[in-house]
């Protein structure tokens, strides 16, 4: 007898939410990227679901670990992390790559403050994000070693430095307050002047800040 052809089922599509179970997914994000911004990603899920106006049953039906709500709230911004990384490799100056991507960088995690401790954070239960770090870090090292071997990017520069300039540029950009874009952009050019085999370029306006304010922050 001939062999019968197999009668798979065919593949189920993920389940769509409601227009209710949407809008307070959005409102959780929404709330725990505000809440990250100002405390960090340490902040209690209880603290979340109140800043969201839901209950916390709600927010664990949604996102059923904080490493999880983490993730899934810096997400995107991770995802513009990877396109910022890999448009600088495809300029075909390496030295215009290399600082275009690392402006965008720190000029998003200037706008998004928690994506710092997110992006440095580990969160090996979250297979998508580790991904796309992993390949984060693989377009940074590229774009460091092309413009090393072009000669234009200092040769004792690291990956490591990079992460340098994160942590130093969310500090300022924190501690600046409203500023803190404009002091991010600052910054990052005198720090990109300092990687450059030779020279110099003329630097962004400076940042008139309030050092009592600071202090106070």
């Amino acid at each position: 007898m001939p062999d019968q052809p197999s009668q798979k089922s065919p593949a189920k599509a993920p389940p769509v939410l409601r227009a209710d179970a949407r809008e307070n997914r959005e409102r959780i994000l929404r709330a725990a990227r505000e809440a990250y911004a100002l405390h960090g990603i340490d902040v209690p899920m209880a603290t979340i679901a109140r800043r969201a106006g839901v209950g916390v049953a709600t927010l664990y039906r949604r996102f059923p670990t904080r490493a999880f709500l983490v993730t899934e709230a810096f997400a995107e911004q991770l995802a513009h992390c990877v396109s910022a990384l890999d448009e600088g490799l495809a300029d075909p100056d390496p030295w215009r790559g290399f600082c275009s991507a690392i402006e965008r960088v720190c000029l998003m995690q200037a706008s998004e403050r928690g994506f710092t401790q997110a992006f440095l954070g580990q969160f090996p239960d979250h297979a998508g994000y580790a991904e796309e770090r992993a390949r984060a870090e693989e377009g940074l090292a590229r774009l460091v070693r092309r413009a090393q071997e072009a000669g234009q990017l200092r040769r004792d520069f690291t990956v490591g430095d990079a992460t340098l300039v994160m942590l130093a540029n969310s500090g300022a950009a924190a501690g600046a307050g409203p500023d803190g874009p404009a002091a991010s952009r600052r910054l990052v050019a005198y720090l990109l002047q300092s990687f450059r085999a030779p020279g110099a370029a003329p630097l962004p306006p400076p940042v008139r800040l309030n050092l009592e304010r600071i202090l106070e922050r």
